[in-house]
């Protein structure tokens, strides 16, 4: 069912359904981001040189990750366009750690641009399996009006 600007309220919240991280899934964007740093790539760097149990996933693979999250509610927003995105990395997420996302509606301002259509800021915070929040932030999409036709 599709929701749209109006169907939404501030604060109404949202959780996503879980994801592993894995080794292959910090391998493979290591190499698609070339982000080849020994925090994601070499354990005996970071047991040498950090207070980590372990080798690091990237945030941005978690940024990602926690974004392509099925999220009931959200998912169903008729969005016209992912304007901002901000997340603060508050700590590690290691391979074989199941995330998940809570999505808060924050925020919700009538477009000036389109008539119908509205701006709304949604809080993240992505945490692991063990409850420790690894990253929050907010997204910032425009999401449409019932007689959009987009």
């Amino acid at each position: 069912m599709t929701r749209y600007f109006g169907d939404l309220a501030v604060g109404e919240t949202h959780i996503s359904a879980g994801r592993t991280v894995t080794e292959a899934d910090i391998v493979a964007f290591a190499g698609l981001s070339g982000d080849f740093n020994p925090l994601h790539t070499d354990a005996q760097w970071v047991a040498e040189h950090t207070a980590y149990a372990g080798r690091i996933a990237h945030g941005l693979l978690v940024l990602a990750v926690s974004s392509g999250l099925r999220t009931p509610g959200i998912d169903e927003l008729h969005v016209l366009g992912y304007l901002n995105v901000e997340r603060a990395m508050v700590a590690p997420t290691y391979p074989g750690d199941t995330i998940r996302a809570t999505q808060t509606v924050t925020d919700l301002r009538p477009s000036r641009s389109r008539p119908g259509s509205g701006v709304v800021t949604i809080g993240v915070e992505v945490a692991r399996h063990d409850g420790t929040v690894v990253q929050r932030g907010a997204d910032v999409l425009l999401v449409g009006g019932a007689g959009d036709g987009e």
